[in-house]
């Protein structure tokens, strides 16, 4: 089945795999060049296709006349997109003859939109998942050919629970694709009116109100921690990011939203709206603080105040 495909990410390399295990033949791949200013901290499509000898192109707009003449002279029967980060055209997307499918990181129609891995976390829920869906004009509103559900833990991380789609993709993929091959592709409309939709993300979000519960300021910290961009606030006119901490619900020692206080001189505690939050490392001025030098850098503060 000739097939041309849209990828980055890890999960480009894991959809990009699963087409060639299952029979597919591609054709094209369209791919993003990497951000020098961006955390690249996954897996390259580029090497990927250099690796299996994959014809693959990475240009600015894939939308132009320039390459949807070129997808058409390649005239293929389907096309995916695989956490490619650009919006595909309606003159791209009826282009194949079986239609085109996107692989996004929730369980559509719930989080449909951008950065569902962080927004899940901020949300505390207790679920997420994978979905393979046709692609329509709006995004992620076309209808779902398959999902795949995972369990999200407390302690789970952006990357940790990322780790557990990327092993739901794979599963999904390599359940849904042989059909698809054989041009079996069942389709369930998705009724938007019960999902949600959440934009993207940018690092100025990571600013901590503590004014939220410790609850809802853990699920912010574990949402953008590493390798993302990080949740902070400001101590004495420094920049301080909180890379992990842990809710305490119940009130310790009367402390107001931002309000430091530290107990029996070895545990750091801060206030917040409902409970406090308990800082186990931080970075200040480049420097990561845990244990120890934590304590003494909340001890030695001219303010105990967050902001």
């Amino acid at each position: 089945m000739r097939t041309v495909v849209f990828a980055y990410h890890n999960m480009g390399l894991i959809g990009l795999d699963a087409l060639l295990r299952n029979g597919f033949d591609v054709e094209l791949v369209f791919t993003h060049k990497d951000n020098p200013d961006e955390n690249v901290w996954y897996g390259s499509v580029r090497d990927f296709c250099r690796s299996h000898q994959l014809d693959y192109v990475e240009p600015e707009d894939p939308n132009t006349q320039e390459w949807i003449e070129r997808v058409k002279k390649i005239a293929p029967d389907i096309m995916f997109s695989f956490y490619y980060r650009k919006m595909l055209s309606q003159d791209l997307l009826s282009i194949p003859r079986l239609g085109s499918y996107n692989l996004h990181g929730s369980l559509l129609p719930y989080y449909r939109g951008r950065c569902p891995v962080n927004w899940v976390l901020i949300h505390g829920e207790d679920v997420s998942g994978v979905t393979l869906h046709e692609m329509v004009e709006k995004p992620d509103a076309g209808p779902i050919v398959s999902q795949k559900a995972v369990s999200i833990s407390f302690e789970d991380t952006a990357l940790s629970l990322y780790k557990k789609l990327e092993s739901a993709a794979k599963e999904m993929l390599d359940e849904v694709l042989p059909d698809i091959r054989e041009g079996n592709i069942l389709k369930k409309p998705q009724v938007l009116e019960d999902g949600s939709y959440f934009g993207g993300r940018r690092p100025e979000d990571g600013r901590i109100d503590w004014r939220m519960s410790a609850k809802e300021i853990y699920n912010l910290i574990r949402a953008v921690t590493r390798p993302y961009p990080g949740a902070f606030g400001y101590i004495d006119s420094k920049k301080v990011f909180f890379w992990w901490a842990k809710p305490v619900t119940t009130e310790h020692l009367g402390l107001s939203p931002g309000e430091i206080g530290i107990t029996d001189g070895e545990m750091v505690q801060i206030g917040t709206g409902k409970g406090v939050i308990l800082p186990y490392e931080v970075e200040v001025d480049g420097t990561v603080l845990k244990a120890e030098s934590l304590v003494r850098f909340f001890a030695n503060l001219k303010e105990r105040k967050v902001r």
